[in-house]
Protein backbone atom coordinates (compact mmCIF):
# COMPACT_ATOMS: atom_id res chain seq x y z
CA UNK A 1 0.00 0.00 0.00
CA UNK A 2 2.92 2.15 0.86
CA UNK A 3 4.84 2.02 -2.11
CA UNK A 4 1.05 2.42 -4.53
CA UNK A 5 0.59 5.49 -2.37
CA UNK A 6 3.63 7.35 -2.84
CA UNK A 7 3.53 5.87 -7.11
CA UNK A 8 0.00 7.71 -6.98
CA UNK A 9 1.57 10.77 -5.05
CA UNK A 10 4.51 11.19 -7.78
CA UNK A 11 1.90 10.99 -10.14
CA UNK A 12 0.02 13.71 -9.11
CA UNK A 13 3.11 16.15 -8.79
CA UNK A 14 4.24 14.85 -12.51
CA UNK A 15 7.85 14.00 -10.89
CA UNK A 16 8.45 10.07 -11.25
CA UNK A 17 11.93 10.39 -9.93
CA UNK A 18 10.46 12.22 -6.55
CA UNK A 19 8.63 8.76 -5.16
CA UNK A 20 11.90 8.34 -3.63
CA UNK A 21 12.06 11.01 -1.76
CA UNK A 22 9.23 11.33 -0.27
CA UNK A 23 9.99 9.24 2.95
CA UNK A 24 8.19 11.91 5.59
CA UNK A 25 4.96 13.82 5.45
CA UNK A 26 7.61 16.87 5.21
CA UNK A 27 8.85 15.66 2.09
CA UNK A 28 5.58 15.10 1.00
CA UNK A 29 4.49 18.78 1.84
CA UNK A 30 6.74 20.34 -0.10
CA UNK A 31 6.30 18.33 -3.09
CA UNK A 32 2.59 19.07 -2.87
CA UNK A 33 2.70 22.91 -2.34
CA UNK A 34 5.89 22.90 -5.13
CA UNK A 35 3.51 21.32 -7.65
CA UNK A 36 1.02 23.91 -7.19
CA UNK A 37 3.19 26.65 -6.98
CA UNK A 38 4.80 25.21 -10.76
CA UNK A 39 1.30 24.42 -11.92
CA UNK A 40 -0.67 27.88 -11.10
CA UNK A 41 2.57 29.85 -11.37
CA UNK A 42 1.05 33.69 -11.27
CA UNK A 43 -1.21 32.52 -8.21
CA UNK A 44 0.09 34.54 -5.22
CA UNK A 45 1.05 31.88 -2.90
CA UNK A 46 -1.35 33.06 0.39
CA UNK A 47 -4.38 33.12 -2.46
CA UNK A 48 -4.32 29.33 -2.63
CA UNK A 49 -6.58 29.70 0.31
CA UNK A 50 -9.15 31.64 -2.16
CA UNK A 51 -9.77 28.46 -4.06
CA UNK A 52 -11.57 29.11 -7.76
CA UNK A 53 -11.28 33.19 -7.20
CA UNK A 54 -7.66 32.83 -7.37
CA UNK A 55 -7.58 31.14 -10.86
CA UNK A 56 -10.81 32.78 -12.72
CA UNK A 57 -10.81 36.57 -12.81
CA UNK A 58 -14.64 36.57 -13.47
CA UNK A 59 -15.36 34.76 -10.97
CA UNK A 60 -13.05 36.68 -8.73
CA UNK A 61 -14.71 40.12 -9.34
CA UNK A 62 -17.79 38.97 -8.51
CA UNK A 63 -16.68 37.35 -5.00
CA UNK A 64 -15.16 40.57 -4.30
CA UNK A 65 -18.58 42.51 -4.58
CA UNK A 66 -20.31 39.60 -2.70
CA UNK A 67 -17.80 40.42 -0.12
CA UNK A 68 -18.30 44.27 0.24
CA UNK A 69 -21.57 42.09 2.46
CA UNK A 70 -20.20 39.29 3.32
CA UNK A 71 -23.22 36.24 3.72
CA UNK A 72 -21.01 34.73 6.49
CA UNK A 73 -21.14 37.50 8.83
CA UNK A 74 -24.42 36.41 10.29
CA UNK A 75 -22.95 33.37 11.30
CA UNK A 76 -19.34 35.18 13.08
CA UNK A 77 -21.92 37.32 14.73
CA UNK A 78 -24.07 34.27 16.01
CA UNK A 79 -20.80 32.25 16.84
CA UNK A 80 -19.28 34.97 18.82
CA UNK A 81 -22.59 34.78 20.66
CA UNK A 82 -22.76 31.55 21.35
CA UNK A 83 -19.08 31.22 22.24
CA UNK A 84 -19.17 33.74 24.73
CA UNK A 85 -22.36 32.09 26.44
CA UNK A 86 -21.76 30.17 29.80
CA UNK A 87 -23.05 26.87 30.00
CA UNK A 88 -25.55 25.95 32.65
CA UNK A 89 -22.71 24.55 34.96
CA UNK A 90 -20.74 28.51 34.48
CA UNK A 91 -18.21 26.98 32.19
CA UNK A 92 -17.89 28.19 28.43
CA UNK A 93 -16.24 26.82 25.29
CA UNK A 94 -12.83 29.09 26.24
CA UNK A 95 -12.43 26.85 28.92
CA UNK A 96 -11.90 24.01 26.90
CA UNK A 97 -9.12 25.56 24.32
CA UNK A 98 -5.27 26.88 24.60
CA UNK A 99 -5.95 31.03 24.97
CA UNK A 100 -9.24 30.78 25.53
CA UNK A 101 -10.03 29.76 22.07
CA UNK A 102 -8.73 32.60 20.60
CA UNK A 103 -6.60 32.61 17.42
CA UNK A 104 -6.33 28.74 17.68
CA UNK A 105 -7.93 27.70 14.48
CA UNK A 106 -4.39 27.49 12.26
CA UNK A 107 -3.54 24.59 14.52
CA UNK A 108 -6.25 22.67 14.38
CA UNK A 109 -6.46 19.83 13.01
CA UNK A 110 -4.04 18.21 16.12
CA UNK A 111 -3.14 14.75 17.19
CA UNK A 112 -4.41 14.22 21.02
CA UNK A 113 -2.10 11.58 22.63
CA UNK A 114 -4.48 10.67 25.39
CA UNK A 115 -7.29 9.66 22.99
CA UNK A 116 -4.89 8.65 20.22
CA UNK A 117 -6.98 10.39 17.34
CA UNK A 118 -6.83 13.71 15.82
CA UNK A 119 -9.19 16.13 17.11
CA UNK A 120 -10.36 18.17 14.62
CA UNK A 121 -11.85 21.31 15.97
CA UNK A 122 -15.46 20.59 14.94
CA UNK A 123 -14.72 17.15 17.72
CA UNK A 124 -13.17 19.01 20.03
CA UNK A 125 -16.46 21.90 20.21
CA UNK A 126 -18.44 18.50 21.28
CA UNK A 127 -16.06 17.25 23.24
CA UNK A 128 -16.08 20.42 24.97
CA UNK A 129 -19.60 20.12 25.09
CA UNK A 130 -20.08 17.04 26.10
CA UNK A 131 -17.57 17.21 29.18
CA UNK A 132 -19.68 20.16 30.68
CA UNK A 133 -23.05 17.82 30.52
CA UNK A 134 -24.67 19.22 27.21
CA UNK A 135 -24.95 17.44 23.47
CA UNK A 136 -23.05 17.28 20.36
CA UNK A 137 -24.14 19.79 18.23
CA UNK A 138 -24.59 18.50 14.23
CA UNK A 139 -21.22 18.97 12.55
CA UNK A 140 -22.74 19.37 9.34
CA UNK A 141 -24.33 23.20 9.69
CA UNK A 142 -25.65 25.22 12.05
CA UNK A 143 -24.49 26.39 15.28
CA UNK A 144 -21.37 24.11 14.89
CA UNK A 145 -21.05 25.88 11.99
CA UNK A 146 -21.49 29.54 12.80
CA UNK A 147 -19.30 28.59 16.01
CA UNK A 148 -16.34 27.69 14.17
CA UNK A 149 -16.74 30.82 12.10
CA UNK A 150 -16.51 32.76 15.05
CA UNK A 151 -13.49 30.77 15.98
CA UNK A 152 -11.93 30.99 12.35
CA UNK A 153 -12.39 34.74 12.46
CA UNK A 154 -10.60 35.52 15.22
CA UNK A 155 -7.63 33.47 13.57
CA UNK A 156 -7.51 35.70 10.30
CA UNK A 157 -4.11 35.89 8.36
CA UNK A 158 -2.68 33.17 10.67
CA UNK A 159 -0.34 30.96 9.04
CA UNK A 160 -1.31 27.12 9.27
CA UNK A 161 1.03 25.36 11.30
CA UNK A 162 -0.41 21.92 12.14
CA UNK A 163 2.06 19.66 13.38
CA UNK A 164 2.28 15.77 13.44
CA UNK A 165 4.19 14.53 16.69
CA UNK A 166 7.20 12.09 17.30
CA UNK A 167 4.33 9.61 17.93
CA UNK A 168 3.37 6.42 15.67
CA UNK A 169 0.24 6.44 15.54
CA UNK A 170 -0.22 10.39 14.76
CA UNK A 171 1.78 9.61 11.29
CA UNK A 172 -0.51 6.06 11.37
CA UNK A 173 -3.92 8.76 11.15
CA UNK A 174 -1.53 11.27 8.34
CA UNK A 175 -1.26 8.30 6.44
CA UNK A 176 -4.86 7.43 6.60
CA UNK A 177 -5.93 10.51 5.52
CA UNK A 178 -3.40 10.77 2.93
CA UNK A 179 -4.51 7.20 1.21
CA UNK A 180 -8.24 8.16 1.49
CA UNK A 181 -6.94 11.77 -0.20
CA UNK A 182 -5.61 9.29 -3.11
CA UNK A 183 -7.75 6.30 -3.32
CA UNK A 184 -10.47 6.21 -5.89
CA UNK A 185 -14.27 5.39 -4.92
CA UNK A 186 -17.92 5.28 -5.57
CA UNK A 187 -19.72 4.52 -8.61
CA UNK A 188 -17.46 6.96 -10.36
CA UNK A 189 -14.50 5.78 -9.26
CA UNK A 190 -13.14 9.17 -8.48
CA UNK A 191 -10.50 10.16 -5.45
CA UNK A 192 -10.34 13.40 -4.00
CA UNK A 193 -7.46 14.13 -6.08
CA UNK A 194 -9.44 13.43 -9.16
CA UNK A 195 -10.90 16.90 -8.89
CA UNK A 196 -8.22 18.51 -6.71
CA UNK A 197 -4.86 17.88 -8.35
CA UNK A 198 -5.57 16.24 -11.55
CA UNK A 199 -8.29 18.54 -12.54
CA UNK A 200 -7.52 21.29 -10.72
CA UNK A 201 -8.10 24.58 -12.43
CA UNK A 202 -10.43 22.84 -14.69
CA UNK A 203 -14.04 24.17 -16.05
CA UNK A 204 -17.13 22.07 -14.45
CA UNK A 205 -19.86 23.60 -16.23
CA UNK A 206 -19.64 27.38 -14.74
CA UNK A 207 -17.74 25.83 -11.49
CA UNK A 208 -13.82 25.95 -11.50
CA UNK A 209 -12.13 23.39 -9.92
CA UNK A 210 -10.31 24.60 -6.67
CA UNK A 211 -6.59 22.81 -6.39
CA UNK A 212 -6.16 20.97 -3.15
CA UNK A 213 -3.45 22.77 -2.02
CA UNK A 214 -5.36 25.87 0.39
CA UNK A 215 -8.55 23.62 -0.20
CA UNK A 216 -9.67 23.30 3.63
CA UNK A 217 -8.46 26.74 4.89
CA UNK A 218 -11.53 28.64 3.94
CA UNK A 219 -13.66 26.63 6.35
CA UNK A 220 -16.31 27.01 7.53
CA UNK A 221 -17.92 27.96 4.19
CA UNK A 222 -20.97 30.02 3.21
CA UNK A 223 -22.49 28.30 0.11
CA UNK A 224 -24.77 29.62 -2.19
CA UNK A 225 -25.89 26.50 -3.45
CA UNK A 226 -26.67 25.89 0.79
CA UNK A 227 -28.03 29.04 1.42
CA UNK A 228 -26.04 28.87 4.82
CA UNK A 229 -22.71 28.63 6.22
CA UNK A 230 -21.29 24.80 6.49
CA UNK A 231 -18.76 22.85 7.75
CA UNK A 232 -15.42 20.62 5.97
CA UNK A 233 -17.56 17.77 7.56
CA UNK A 234 -20.64 18.99 5.56
CA UNK A 235 -18.53 19.26 2.21
CA UNK A 236 -16.66 15.73 2.63
CA UNK A 237 -20.22 14.53 3.05
CA UNK A 238 -21.22 16.14 0.05
CA UNK A 239 -17.92 14.88 -2.16
CA UNK A 240 -18.42 11.66 -1.29
CA UNK A 241 -22.45 11.78 -2.32
CA UNK A 242 -21.81 13.53 -5.76
CA UNK A 243 -19.20 10.44 -6.68
CA UNK A 244 -21.78 8.22 -5.91
CA UNK A 245 -19.97 6.80 -2.80
CA UNK A 246 -21.58 5.86 1.16
CA UNK A 247 -20.42 9.21 3.13
CA UNK A 248 -18.36 8.11 6.17
CA UNK A 249 -20.18 9.10 9.69
CA UNK A 250 -19.95 13.07 10.43
CA UNK A 251 -17.82 12.61 13.50
CA UNK A 252 -15.74 9.54 12.10
CA UNK A 253 -11.78 8.82 12.15
CA UNK A 254 -11.84 8.97 8.40
CA UNK A 255 -13.02 12.56 7.91
CA UNK A 256 -10.55 13.46 10.72
CA UNK A 257 -7.99 12.12 9.28
CA UNK A 258 -8.25 13.45 5.86
CA UNK A 259 -8.96 16.98 7.34
CA UNK A 260 -5.17 16.06 9.45
CA UNK A 261 -3.63 15.62 6.02
CA UNK A 262 -5.14 18.37 3.96
CA UNK A 263 -4.26 21.18 6.57
CA UNK A 264 -0.81 19.62 7.05
CA UNK A 265 -0.48 20.45 3.28
CA UNK A 266 -2.03 23.76 3.95
CA UNK A 267 1.16 24.19 6.29
CA UNK A 268 2.73 28.03 5.86
CA UNK A 269 -0.87 29.44 4.48
CA UNK A 270 -3.13 32.18 6.15
CA UNK A 271 -6.30 30.88 8.02
CA UNK A 272 -9.17 32.19 5.36
CA UNK A 273 -12.43 31.46 7.25
CA UNK A 274 -14.69 31.44 6.99
CA UNK A 275 -15.33 31.77 3.51
CA UNK A 276 -17.82 32.36 0.62
CA UNK A 277 -18.17 29.80 -2.58
CA UNK A 278 -20.65 29.50 -5.26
Amino acid sequence: MRRILLAGIALCVAAPALAATLSSPAAEQKAFQTYFFNKFPTVAHDDFVNGPYALDAGMRAQWKDILQFPPYQFSIDNGKALFSAAFPNGHGYGDCFANKGIGITQNYPMFDAKSGKVMTLELAINKCRTENGLKPLDMSAGDMADIEAYMASTSDGKAFAVKIPNDPRALADYRAGEAYFYTRRGQLNFSCASCHVQGAGDHLRSDVLAPALGLTASFPLYRSAWGNTGTLTRRFMECNVQVRAVPAKPDSDTYANLAYFLAYMNNGLPVGGPGERP
